[in-house]
């Protein structure tokens, strides 16, 4: 059996990962090194085995077919390599690595951000880097470990833990608003409402979905207001500006201290839970089990 030299090793790791970013600047950024340095390593590659690689342009580095072939036999062959460093983390007193994750903006606010400090102190040797992204990411070609959506928009191939119990959608607005509009009693009664709208990461608006069952149904709220994060969408509603269509979970505390009521309990709509996805041909990376067990601990307190 042949034994790649480091230098052959290196040359092909940056194959994969330009293939993988489609972008020579992008895989440059992500190895910490030039696009020229990664264009020599290219250069050498080819020349080493006779065999033209990648077709690069202005606007676009795609493989030839020879290049795409390689790129998905490595594309294997690191996975197995980083399952087996992987492995030895059981070897270890604590994990210790780097742990990527990309997640929606409700995650980090209520999954993340609740946990980071105990995670910190339990894992000081786990480097931890979180992406936030709206808009659904192939996590697999963008170089991340896990991600977290909500439970049906996670892809069927992935591994899926669920991180919550079942999701309870609300609709709430601000006693400001209630006693200028009054408060609606079924869906057909929105069309007289102020609604404020989300932006979803594709870019439609999201249809708000009420009820479940036999009384379930979708609908485009009317309303002139429009966001792609939730936060603003709160805060338009504290304002008295119109009806919140959100999680409950992201405004207990407004509910609690009265600076918003709920409307049409009734028409509650309850979804699967925030899923934590993974490959499923990968090993867990270090830190990614116990951020988990950290995340279902503190909604069980909740």
């Amino acid at each position: 059996m042949a034994t790649l030299t480091r230098t052959q090793l290196a040359e092909l790791n940056v194959f994969s990962t330009i293939c993988r970013k489609k972008s020579f600047r992008l895989a440059a950024a992500e190895l910490g090194v030039s696009t020229s340095a990664l264009s020599h390593t290219i250069r050498s590659l080819e020349e080493r085995i006779g065999v033209k690689l990648l077709n690069r342009t202005n606007r676009a580095v795609v493989p030839t077919p020879a290049g795409m072939a390689l790129a998905g036999q490595l594309e294997q062959g690191f996975d197995y390599i980083k399952a087996a460093v992987s492995e030895l983390q059981q070897y270890r007193d604590e994990p210790i690595g780097h742990l990527r994750l990309n997640i929606p903006r409700d995650a980090l606010d209520l999954l993340i951000a609740p946990v980071m400090e105990s995670f910190a102190k339990r894992y000081p040797k786990i480097a931890l880097e979180v992406a936030v992204n709206n808009h659904q990411v192939d996590i697999i070609h963008e170089g991340f470990d896990a991600g977290i959506r909500y439970g049906e928009i996670v892809p069927k191939d992935m591994i899926a833990v669920p991180l919550t119990g079942k999701l309870r959608w609300v609709l709430a607005a601000a006693p400001e608003y209630l006693a200028r509009e009054g408060c609606p009693a079924s869906p057909d009664e929105l069309k007289t409402h102020s609604c404020i709208n989300m932006r979803l990461g594709n870019d439609a608006i999201y249809q708000w979905e009420l009820g479940d069952g036999e009384n379930h149904c979708r609908l485009a709220a009317p309303g002139q207001y429009i966001f792609s994060e939730t936060s603003m969408i709160i805060k338009a509603a504290l304002a008295g500006l119109g009806l919140a269509y959100c999680l409950e979970m992201q405004i207990e505390e407004h509910l609690r201290s009265g600076e918003l009521q709920c409307v049409m309990p009734n028409w509650a709509h309850i979804s699967d839970p925030f899923m934590m996805y993974y490959p499923s041909r990968h090993q867990l990376q270090p830190g990614l089990r116990p951020l988990i067990a950290l995340i279902k601990a503190q909604h069980l307190r909740s």
